[in-house]
């Protein structure tokens, strides 16, 4: 694992890296072809031509202290490094935030640590309608004893922190044949679990496979001709390819379909849609290598040792006719509304999407989706959408992620992907929502989720105990910022995450929230204070945990 991981993270600081890169690189100047105009998440500003790109350092001194159950009061100085940048073109877009941070400890309690943070979306038009689209996120996380996950690494009672790392890439291609509107992408995507230990156990439960990576391969193309042209209906025939194999027990998540469709207006920003099709669907593993005694192996890498020597087995199959029918309601270019709902998985599916822009400073964005996948899969396409116009919302105090970017532009909350970070493939459900504005100096924002998870495992396996076991997750997120006058800002952050888990090994919760206020003292050079409360209430950690912190440093932007 450590090897693949060291491989990984070099990956992700490579395609965070490039998309800075790209974005100081990308031209500026409006360019004669137009751009494509597939994806939804892009900025409508685009042809603004704005480059910003801020490199930063830090130095802070941050306290914490124990309220519950304990008293404990720790120091640690903090260093940190970073960009903040956004390019925002006529047929180019991205936006990067990544940060390295060391802390050091000023006594036996507080061990020297570093972490990586950031996340990273953009795109590049190589020819009129082929563009190339990427994306890149690493996020400093908890895993509890249950297996579920957090973005905020509170509890130094466990060594329970790791650090997650997706990344993907691929063309998108737009274009027509005539009347015929065509578009097609591909994505390749990498996805690794930096834990501290591969196998978690709770005492009286059983071990949590904790994921490792995965590879994950996505293809989409349609074709179709809309209403009144010339037809009155609108047609379409498109097919599409899904695959993620997981490293763990060597899963496989397969899921292959072609379908036609069907558009009817039944009113000039109103119509039904109706599509019908085949899928086939499978997901496989293999079992562990198992001693004399039936005990599985664990190798040196504190992985279960897969056994390649017995066939795959079957954990879900399903193959036959797949259908939905909904409606799609656009009565201008700033609302948008569809809502579907079908045979899928061999059962009912549901998804949808609502996206209202009532004015230039405000936005509304809701989807809902059911897929199956690893964890890695899932991941991957929150990356995927994200917009490309945004910045990142940080913890005030550790800087670490929380779970939506700052956007009025598309989707901008990714933190149901962080639901569990198990080995075991699953079938997600869920729906999320973020809501952002503009007030003059300031920016609001509201993010909020709910992530069901089916977990589906190999009768027979290791893994089976998972098999049909669900776990459920709410996560809420805020935040508040602007200019108080000429030097001076202030932000206003907060949290909550609830895992309601079927593994043995108990719910969580999790709350918080922090202040920040900061004046700049020099061109370029600012002063900061921040203050937080957080709490931290797991069945596997027994004791409910509560900490005050705070934090006062020098920030210096180029």
């Amino acid at each position: 694992m450590g090897m693949g991981n060291n491989i990984m993270k070099t990956q992700v600081f490579t395609t965070l890296t490039a998309i800075v890169a790209l974005s100081c690189a990308m031209p500026v100047a409006a360019q004669d072809a137009a751009p494509p105009q597939r994806d939804d998440n892009r900025s409508a500003g685009a042809g603004s031509g704005r480059v910003e790109v801020t490199p930063y350092i830090e130095a802070s001194q941050v306290l914490l202290a124990e309220i519950s159950p304990g008293d404990e009061v720790v120091t640690y100085s903090q260093l940190a490094a970073g960009v903040e940048a956004s390019i925002q073109g006529r047929n180019n877009a991205a936006s990067v935030s990544l940060r390295y941070e060391r802390n050091i400890g000023w006594d036996d309690d507080v061990a020297d640590s570093d972490s990586i943070s950031g996340v990273a979306r953009g795109y590049t038009t190589i020819t009129p309608g082929l563009t190339i689209e990427a994306g890149a996120l690493a996020a400093r996380t908890q895993v509890d004893g249950n297996g579920g996950t957090t973005l905020n690494a509170l509890d130094t009672r466990t060594d329970s922190e790791s650090t997650i790392y997706s990344a993907y890439a691929g063309p998108t291609l737009v274009t027509r044949a005539g009347d015929v509107a065509i578009d097609a992408n591909y994505r390749f995507g990498y996805n690794a679990v930096d834990a501290p230990d591969a196998l978690i156990a709770t005492p009286g439960a059983a071990p949590v496979d904790v994921f490792d990576d995965s590879t994950v391969h996505s293809a989409n193309i349609h074709a179709g001709i809309a209403p009144n042209e010339p037809l009155p209906v609108g047609l379409g025939v498109g097919a599409g390819f899904f695959q993620e194999d997981v490293s763990n027990l060597d899963q496989r998540v397969r899921d292959a379909y072609v379908r036609g469709d069907v558009t009817v207006p039944v009113g000039p920003d109103l119509a039904l849609v109706a599509g019908v099709g085949y899928e086939n669907v499978e997901i496989s593993g293999r079992d562990a290598v198992r001693d004399a005694n039936g005990v599985p192996v664990v190798g040196a890498d504190g992985r279960l040792v897969t056994d390649n020597s017995e066939p795959r087995q079957i954990a879900f199959e399903t193959d036959g006719l797949i259908w939905d029918a909904g409606v799609v309601w656009r009565p201008s270019r700033r609302t948008a509304l569809e809502a579907h709902v079908g045979k899928r998985y061999d059962s009912t599916s549901y998804y949808g999407s609502f996206a209202w822009a009532p004015s230039s400073r405000s936005s509304l964005n809701v989807s809902v989706y059911d897929s199956v996948s690893g964890f890695g899969g899932q991941f991957n396409q929150a990356i995927a959408n994200l917009p490309t116009d945004f910045e990142a919302n940080r913890n005030l105090l550790t800087g670490d992620l929380t779970g939506c970017v700052a956007s009025l532009e598309g989707s901008a909350c990714f933190g149901n992907a962080f639901n569990s970070v198990r080995s075991s493939t699953f079938r997600g459900r869920g729906v999320v929502a973020s809501y952002a504005r503009q007030i003059g100096r300031f920016s609001t924002g509201i993010g909020a989720g709910y992530d069901r998870r089916k977990f589906i495992a190999a009768p027979g396996t290791i893994l089976a105990s998972a098999n049909g076991v669900v776990d459920e997750s709410y996560f809420l997120t805020s935040y508040f910022s602007g200019q108080l006058d000429a030097r001076s800002s202030f932000s206003v952050n907060a949290y909550a995450n609830w895992l309601n888990s079927g593994f043995d090994g108990g719910d969580t919760t999790v709350l918080g929230a922090s202040a920040a206020y900061s004046r700049n003292l020099l061109a370029g050079l600012s002063a900061r204070a921040a203050v937080g409360v957080d709490y931290l209430d797991t069945d596997a950690a027994g004791d409910d945990l509560t900490t005050a912190s705070a934090l006062f440093g020098l920030r210096y932007d180029f």
